[in-house]
């Protein structure tokens, strides 16, 4: 099966203090895993170095065979669609933070569908009223739904989801999980220091099993 994910002895450090040592991860196509483990482990860390944010002290990151490199990098991230913990949904309504992204130069070739959007809230349990409701206004659970039904409407084939369903309840976290159990269109990777309710049927990895030394 093909490796669309290919951590390879990766390393972070900050301010010379070891995140992680020696990680190595491979990921295939439309595979869906869950990495596991306490605050501070480095979960946050990994996803974050494989979208380029973080700089890698030492090994590589592969995405669909090429290395993730200065040069690389844009060109890979418009194969990824991130959801954090705390998304960042900017002001406005969200209807006009979900239309946002379709004006930037990466994503003119995508076309925004209200169809679409509005199918994926039926299927995440969000009201189609909220679209019209003030981000500021939306609890820390609909931000988190909004940011992956924001994330899906980008049609990237891989899926990233850092602590994304921490804010849900135990109702919203097995429809989202449920729901994207059944995308088979995707590759998803998702970190989360309590998976008891959100963990796929893949591979579940405790991180500090995966690295010589994390941080405390």
């Amino acid at each position: 099966m093909t490796e669309v994910i290919q951590i390879h002895n990766v390393s972070v450090c900050f301010a010379n203090i070891p995140v992680f040592e020696s990680i190595h991860l491979s990921i295939a196509n439309k595979e869906k895993i869950t990495i596991a483990g306490p605050s501070g482990s480095g979960k946050s860390t990994l996803v974050r170095c494989i979208m380029g944010f973080v700089p890698i002290a030492t090994g590589s990151v592969f995405i669909n065979n090429v290395e993730l490199t200065p040069r690389s990098v844009w060109r890979l991230r418009a194969q990824m669609a991130f959801v954090a913990q705390e998304p960042e949904l900017g002001d406005g309504t969200v209807r006009e933070a979900l239309t946002r992204p379709f004006s930037y130069h990466a994503n003119r070739h995508i076309q925004y569908s209200e169809t679409e959007a509005l199918r994926l809230f039926d299927h995440i349990l969000l009201p189609c009223d909220l679209m019209d409701k003030e981000t500021s206004a939306l609890s820390g659970g609909e931000k988190q739904r909004v940011a992956l039904v924001g994330a899906l409407l980008l049609q990237r084939p891989i899926l990233l989801l850092d602590e994304a369903a921490s804010a849900l309840d135990e109702t919203s976290k097995t429809a989202v999980r449920d729901f994207l159990t059944d995308r088979t269109d995707l590759t998803i990777l998702s970190v989360s220091h309590d998976t008891r309710g959100f963990a796929f049927s893949g591979p579940v990895t405790d991180i500090t099993r995966m690295t010589r030394k994390a941080a405390s």
